[in-house]
């Protein structure tokens, strides 16, 4: 299938608190869409505040798709999106409208926008735990520079061990780093982003607003109804951070809330680093009439042949 003939699809990607959600939605009631949510954690049960998942009456506004699929703790791979996001795209475009994917997990987005061949393989049992009784730096010293070089386009892989016991894996074994594409769609891509400062005030100021709202609350009550620590770790960011200061690992709500926004400044820094490798994105102007401008490509997309 050509280019000229693959449906069109729209992604809105941007940092935590850049307001991609808001546009998503206004963009999709505009246009007759339907949104596809590209969030790592918004897939799991719960958690509502934590995860910044789009409230219950923006849903009604807009329908939505790949929230709350699994429960925390269950496995959910790039695969497993990718799938369920053609799925939901297939029947999307079944129904006339059209396909919003918006989110700010990267490799999610890139998944179906550039059409990665994933191949699901069996683990190596006995090479997996080897690797995993390794140290991180043990790890990056098994890899190619050429593989170390790659990973500094974003940096929180450097940090991130499963991912490099993947990369290690994959080295191990010969197989392929770079995924294969075969892109399913055409798609217009749209950043939303602010000035550094603009944007860690938005930052501190959403923070603040779902602390108030109860964001810590639901990490207490899945932990008094029996929940598991290790899975609000492996989950990162707020929910590591609520569970660091709810076993008193944070001296007050004010060290906690002060972390907290920090790291998640960090986590923003790194968001864009991933998405500003793609010169495809067009990036709004937040400071501007982003709205109509973001509505202008869209309608010159959608009325291309």
């Amino acid at each position: 299938m050509t280019n000229a003939v693959l449906p069109k699809i729209i992604s809105i990607v941007g940092p935590n608190a850049s307001g991609k959600s808001s546009a998503g939605l206004e963009l999709a009631k505009k246009y007759n869409g339907e949104i596809i949510s590209a969030d790592s954690r918004q897939v799991y049960r719960g958690f509502d505040l934590c995860s910044g998942k789009v409230t219950p009456g923006e849903r009604q506004q807009v329908p939505h798709h790949l929230l709350d699929v699994r429960d925390i703790g269950q496995p959910f791979s790039v695969a497993d999106f990718q799938n369920q996001a053609y799925a939901a795209i297939s029947g999307i475009i079944k129904r006339g409208k059209v396909p919003f994917i918006v989110g700010g997990t990267g490799l999610y987005v890139d998944s179906v926008v550039h059409g990665y061949v994933i191949e699901e393989e069996q683990p190596d049992d006995k090479l997996r735990a080897r690797l995993e009784a390794k140290s991180l730096e043990e790890l990056l010293g098994m890899l190619p520079k050429d593989v170390i070089n790659s990973l500094k386009s974003n940096p929180s892989d450097f940090a991130n061990k499963r991912r490099i016991i993947r990369l290690v894996e994959k080295t191990e074994k010969g197989k392929p780093l770079e995924k294969e594409r075969r892109p399913q769609y055409r798609a217009l891509q749209l950043g939303v982003t602010w000035p550094k400062d603009m944007l860690h005030k938005r930052i501190d100021e959403r923070l603040a607003a779902r602390i108030r709202q109860g964001m810590i609350g639901e990490v207490r009550e899945y932990l008094d109804s029996g929940g598991n620590p290790g899975h609000l770790h492996d989950l990162g960011l707020e929910y590591r951070h609520i569970l660091w200061h709810l076993t008193g690992k944070h001296g007050s709500i004010d060290e906690f809330q002060t972390e907290m926004g920090t790291a998640i400044k960090q986590f923003a820094k790194r968001q864009l680093t991933w998405f500003k490798r793609d010169e495809n994105i067009h990036w709004l102007d937040m400071a501007g009439d982003h709205t109509g401008q973001a509505s202008d490509l869209v309608k010159r997309f959608l009325a291309a042949p």
